[in-house]
């Protein structure tokens, strides 16, 4: 069974950082794109962030270019989101998830299996 399970949320003022952990287990991601996406109140679900487990390749949102980075950590199975310079507009709901197409897409359809979501509140 797969499960992504998230974990580093927390309140945190503007500027700050706090870093977000994804574990997975369940089957080998190896061949597999692990991707951030984040769900503000009264908004639709969106990408922020996506990392190839076989060549490292990553990918972002605009509005995150520069202030967060993702990685990973084959030997735990565990991709990490490190946010810096938080806004009060990354204040949301962030939810790791997994493709098997081993493509790094953004579109939230394209991933098969989802964590339950950790909240990030940044304060002004």
């Amino acid at each position: 069974q797969v499960q992504l399970v998230e974990s580093g949320g927390g309140l945190v003022q503007a500027g700050g950082s706090l870093r977000l952990s994804c574990a997975a287990s369940g089957r080998t991601f190896s061949s597999y794109v692990m991707g951030w996406f984040r769900r503000a109140p009264g908004k639709e679900r969106e990408f922020v962030a996506a990392i190839n487990w076989s060549n490292g390749r990553t990918r972002y949102a605009d509005s995150v270019k520069g202030r967060f980075t993702i990685s990973g950590d084959n030997a735990k199975n565990t991709v990490y989101l490190q946010m810096n310079s938080l806004k009060p507009e990354d204040t949301a709901v962030y939810y790791c998830a997994a493709a098997a197409s081993g493509l790094l897409v953004v579109g939230r359809y394209e991933y098969d299996y989802w964590g339950r979501g950790t909240q990030v509140t940044v304060s002004s």
